[in-house]
């Protein structure tokens, strides 16, 4: 989806009834019922789709796809983070941890 001046434009399917659907952007304002196809210029009707006003290659956009991914893909953790500091008693002693719910 192209931004221009940080607008997103919207992207629009239209038909040909020999070749096929096919994308075009344009503005909510100015978006026309039919265009000409670009493969054989027969007018093709615009279809009604779902909205796709996401910007898939945006930095928010990936940033909520890993996010709605770990839901059911969460990532294996085999170690402590890097940088993490090390320490030597890994299992606590506290004798009140031993209450609490286990996974």
């Amino acid at each position: 989806m192209p931004r221009r001046k940080d607008v997103v434009i919207p992207l629009y399917q239209f038909r040909c009834d020999r070749c096929g659907a096919f994308d075009r952007t344009y503005s909510m304002a100015t978006v026309p019922d039919t265009v000409d196809c670009p493969e054989c210029a027969s007018e093709s009707r615009r279809q009604i789709t779902a909205p796709r006003l996401g910007h898939g290659s945006s930095t928010p956009m990936r940033l909520l796809d890993a996010t709605a991914r770990s839901a059911s893909e969460p990532a294996v953790v085999t170690g402590t983070r890097p940088g993490a500091p090390r320490t030597a008693q890994t299992v606590t002693t506290n004798p009140l941890h031993r209450k609490l719910p286990r996974p």
